[in-house]
């Protein structure tokens, strides 16, 4: 009994390493600009990025970078892309439609972003 608990914890070792290099290894890191003005939009924009199937993301208010940690088998940039631009924020990459943008609460409508 003692050497069949010692394997299962064995292989549940091995198990759980094994997904977790594969997760690794799958792995990017992606920063970009968004618009935005305060607490309440970092709160919507890192949402959506997460919502996209991204592992984390951190945007920073007063540079508007924001960092993206995914899974490149499981989403891709120009999906996180679009899922900020349909919470209605503009990144450095898509924009937001007028429905959307319209949709933020007054202190989060940021002036829209010029051709750069």
């Amino acid at each position: 009994m003692k050497y069949l608990l010692l394997s299962l914890v064995s292989f549940c070792f091995l198990f759980c390493t094994t997904l977790y290099s594969q997760t690794i290894s799958n792995s990017k890191i992606e920063t970009f600009k968004v618009w935005g003005n305060c607490g309440m939009c970092k709160k919507n924009i890192e949402k959506a990025v997460k919502e996209s199937g991204s592992i984390e993301a951190v945007w920073n208010k007063s540079t508007k970078i924001i960092t993206v940690t995914f899974d490149s088998t499981i989403t891709t940039t120009a999906i996180i892309h679009k899922k900020i631009a349909d919470a209605g924020y503009d990144t450095s990459e898509t924009t937001a439609d007028e429905e959307a943008y319209s949709n933020l609460h007054k202190c989060c409508r940021y002036e829209r972003k010029k051709n750069e």
